[in-house]
């Protein structure tokens, strides 16, 4: 009595803490005149202890991303570079296995824009966002800002000042009030250390692929050619040893340009936002394919005939400018082989955004460029390199073979982001065993390729190898009934994401079922409504009650409750048996039809999606906009439990399944 005693008083209070309205964010605006006609749009956010607001550059998959859409623009003002941010933190979420960028206490938005018109008096913007802590809540803000008169020339060289803007917000009435732009010292260290750890692993890895390019047929014979050209034409050993950490050096600043300019042509950050983009991660498979299909033989991408010649030709001039078009040759000769490794390393350093491109490089021709400096100082060293022959192939056609399993990652990105459920994760686990399967199969020389050489046996090493890939194959083919893989978390989609949520053999009723029409099959084998109309009708003609799931595509608790309430035995059998389940998205953006869009008589705000219209219904009936919410109501919608009407987040299965049976009880009463 006492132990219900004490949990009927907790359901109460977060019963009533949930069964609101809430706004954990509190935002500010403010203008800063830059000069006489650019002008900072800042915007401030003080956040509610506990509670995330997430970037605008968190990758997809995720929690949704800040995201800004400008209003009448065209003809106006133009947007100077993309809106820049506080320092936010970086965590791995291990429910939709990615990682995300946060704010946390404080975030502030700032937009630089350069009006071209005169004649503009304010410039609006549509602020939209996610904030998450036990629930998430998707919120848009109107804000508008004042631009003050554009003065003449004349007046640029007095002082700056900034100038407070008139916020104007439909679905607030909460004061605004002027707030100074974060300082350095509201930096934090903790993301500056994500960020280096983040350029550390990118360094480290663009130098093993250093390392791989210089065992493929194009670069390896270079070695004992190039250190035999500088030791016999240098008139001393040491003049001989300058000249190759010359041209080591000059590898490193060919390539380290090469990421300057991706960096500077497209943006420090643009990249990372270019990276989460479904055409973009469309474009970034179509390439890693193509540069599989030539490391496997399929042709060669190669630069024009005409560059290597011009550039051997200004390598006879000799002396240092000699030396750097030597290394611009070995760049071009060697394209081939190092172009689709180069391009894949640009495409995921692109992702982090900053200065990883550039970082990226120097690892890569850091690696690159050690072989040449070090058998140069050290020439003997040269009699204990391998020879050359039908090895070097084998290592290029298993770079084609991991370029084409990485591929696949990005269309698997592109089809999670429009939740089109083509690529699902049997999908993608099928074709990962089927790529690392026949990799083992050609390590064993049981398929050859187009530049592959005959084969007699295999050696040792390449067996060795050959029975990692097979292991490892092996250890892949479980996932396809459902073992959850962690070695490969980070990669293929994520288990609710796929034909059998449950696994195969799994409980799934509704898959041997015929579905009733608007169902689909949800989590554990569910059946699922996820319109509210037909969901109440089939409930009122199998005269159960319905549960309402309010509940996120990027909603991380909604996600934890499914995984680890719903699925226990005695919450899962009632979800199955003795209720309709009814699933309402509020962050799904398909647009409403024109005909069923309108304003809210509750907010104010423009109702034009399918998410805004369960956002719009959950704080008109119940008073609340935060996700999961849980509702279980009669035929009619009204609600079941009288005491306790709604509940949101709560990891305690015992309270759950209890309130799940105390309505099923008033229901058939």
């Amino acid at each position: 009595m006492k132990n219900f005693f004490y949990t009927l008083i907790a359901f109460l209070v977060l019963t009533n803490v949930n069964a609101q309205v809430k706004n954990p964010v509190k935002w500010t605006t403010k203008t800063e005149k830059v000069s006489d006609n650019e002008f900072n749009l800042v915007i401030n956010g003080t956040i509610e202890e506990g509670w995330h607001v997430y970037s605008q550059f968190t990758p997809d998959g995720g929690s949704l991303p800040i995201v800004i859409t400008f209003k009448d623009q065209k003809g106006n003002y133009e947007l100077v570079g993309k809106a820049k941010e506080s320092p936010y933190k970086k965590a791995f979420n291990d429910v939709f296995e990615v990682d995300e960028y946060y704010f946390e206490k404080k975030v502030t938005v700032t937009q630089k824009v350069k009006v071209t018109n005169p004649k503009v008096k304010n410039i609006k913007l549509n602020f939209e966002y996610q904030v998450c802590k036990e629930a998430c809540i998707n919120d848009n803000k109107d804000f508008t800002f004042e631009i003050p008169e554009i003065k003449v020339a004349e007046n640029l060289d007095k002082p700056v000042s900034n100038v407070d803007s008139v916020k104007v917000d439909s679905t607030t009435t909460e004061e605004v009030k002027t707030t100074p732009v974060a300082t350095p010292e509201t930096k934090k260290e903790e993301p500056k250390k994500e960020e280096e750890r983040g350029l550390w692993t990118i360094f480290f890895l663009a130098f093993l692929g250093g390392f791989a390019a210089l065992l493929t047929p194009c670069v390896f014979p270079m070695i004992p050619m190039t250190v035999s050209f500088f030791t016999k034409q240098s008139k001393t050993k040491a003049e001989g040893k300058r000249n190759a950490i010359i041209y080591g050096i000059s590898i490193i600043l060919i390539y380290v340009v090469l990421g300057l300019a991706v960096t500077a042509i497209f943006g420090a950050d643009a990249l990372n936002a270019l990276s989460t983009n479904v055409w973009f991660n469309i474009i970034f498979f179509v390439l890693l394919v193509v540069f599989a299909s030539s490391f496997l033989g399929a042709f060669e991408i190669m630069l024009p005939n005409s560059w290597a010649n011009k550039v051997d030709r200004q390598a006879d001039r000799g002396g240092i400018i000699g030396i750097l078009f030597m290394a611009l040759a070995l760049a071009i000769v060697s394209f081939s082989c190092t172009g689709p490794i180069v391009g894949t390393l640009l495409v995921e350093s692109a992702s982090k955004g900053g200065i990883a491109p550039v970082v990226g490089m120097l690892g890569f021709s850091s690696a690159l460029a050690l072989p040449f400096m070090l058998f140069a100082m050290f020439p003997g060293w040269l009699n204990s390199l391998p020879k050359s022959g039908g090895w070097l192939n084998t290592v290029k056609v298993s770079l084609g073979f991991l370029e084409l399993a990485l591929a696949f990652k990005f269309l698997s990105n592109a089809d999670l982001v429009l939740q089109l459920h083509w690529f699902e994760r049997e999908t993608f686990l099928a074709l990962w065993i089927a790529i690392f399967g026949t990799w083992g199969i050609y390590l064993l020389g049981k398929i050859t390729l187009p530049h592959d050489s005959p084969l007699t046996h295999i050696s040792v090493g390449r067996l060795f190898m050959a029975l990692t890939v097979l292991s490892f194959t092996v250890y892949m083919i479980p996932g396809l009934w459902g073992a959850p893989l962690k070695l490969i978390s980070a990669f293929p989609p994520p288990q609710t994401y796929s034909e059998s949520p449950n696994g195969v053999g799994g409980s799934s009723v509704a898959s041997e079922e015929k579905l009733p029409d608007g169902a689909e099959i949800g989590p554990h084998g569910l059946i699922v409504f996820t319109d509210y109309d037909k969901g109440l009708a089939y409930a009122k003609e199998v005269k159960k009650p319905a549960l309402l799931d309010f509940t996120g595509h990027a909603c991380v608790n909604c996600r934890k409750m499914e995984n680890n309430v719903w699925s226990d035995e005695k919450v899962l059998n009632i979800l199955k048996n003795e209720i309709v389940l009814i699933s309402l998205y509020a962050d799904d953006k398909r647009p409403l039809p024109k005909e069923e869009q309108f304003v809210s008589k509750s907010t104010g705000s423009e109702i034009e999606t399918i998410g805004d219209k369960w956002t719009d219904f959950m704080i008109t009936k119940y008073n609340t906009n935060t996700q999961p919410l849980y509702v279980l109501v009669d035929n009619q919608g009204n609600n079941l439990n009288k005491v306790t009407p709604t509940t949101s987040y709560n990891p305690d299965i015992d309270f759950y399944a209890n309130w799940l049976k105390q309505g099923i009880v008033n229901f058939k009463k």
